[in-house]
């Protein structure tokens, strides 16, 4: 969810209430995800990264992050969404850590959508602890293993990433799980990613061959023979 800073500096605002926007923005992304039917959300909200930032930024992203928190999961729970957050929590503040653990409990029994907010959260660092893990636990470190100790090993690895803000790089996301993921980049910044936006994006996804290493005409063979069963 890139650009909330540039949106708020374009307007000689500063950078938080960028962010405060991107909640709103973000608000509006769940509800649209769960009016058409995705049943998983994965969104970037706070990088392993991102503690370089100005003090002042950090500072307001924290508050912030409570104030949403207090705000949001009330209806995030009406709604049917179901909250995991997904990262390092080493480290952080109690006030914090209570604030994730509870938003968690409080949608827990919710189907309609898993939303995944990965905060404080690095692809590398998931690979490196899930190989951790198994280590300590004297297991083989395979593919098949390292995907079932990830930090997202609860949902099937993402069909569509998407990067707002026009940068074109993961920045650190999903590094194993976007293994064979499609990827879509908009210039929109963050704040002005609507459900129109998102709607162009999936309607993108649509039109792509997912081919998982085969060729187009063992794709459309596979296909032929699933209409026909």
């Amino acid at each position: 969810m890139d650009g909330n800073g540039r949106w708020a500096a374009r307007r000689f605002l500063p950078r938080v209430a960028g962010h405060k926007v991107g909640v709103d923005a973000l608000r509006a992304c769940v509800r649209h995800c769960g009016d058409i039917g995705v049943k998983v959300l994965t969104v970037f909200a706070f990088s392993s990264e991102n503690w370089n930032r100005p003090a002042d930024e950090v500072s307001g992203l924290m508050e912030l992050l409570a104030l949403a928190l207090s705000r949001e999961v009330p209806q995030l729970k009406a709604e049917g969404v179901r909250i995991h957050f997904i990262g390092d929590r080493t480290g952080l503040a109690p006030k914090v850590l209570n604030g994730l653990a509870a938003a968690e409990a409080v949608t827990a029994g919710n189907e309609r959508l898993i939303l995944n907010i990965c905060f404080n959260y690095g692809g590398r660092w998931d690979i490196a602890q899930a190989a951790a893990r198994l280590a300590a636990q004297g297991c083989a470190i395979t593919e098949q293993s390292l995907s079932g100790a990830m930090a997202l090993a609860h949902v099937p690895d993402p069909d569509l990433v998407i990067r707002t803000g026009g940068e074109q790089r993961v920045s650190n996301f999903l590094l194993w799980q976007s293994a064979y993921s499609e990827f879509y980049f908009s210039d929109k910044l963050w704040p002005e990613f609507d459900a129109a936006a998102l709607g162009e994006a999936i309607d993108a996804f649509a039109q792509r061959e997912r081919r998982f290493g085969k060729t187009s005409e063992q794709v459309l063979q596979d296909g032929a023979a699933r209409k026909a069963a």
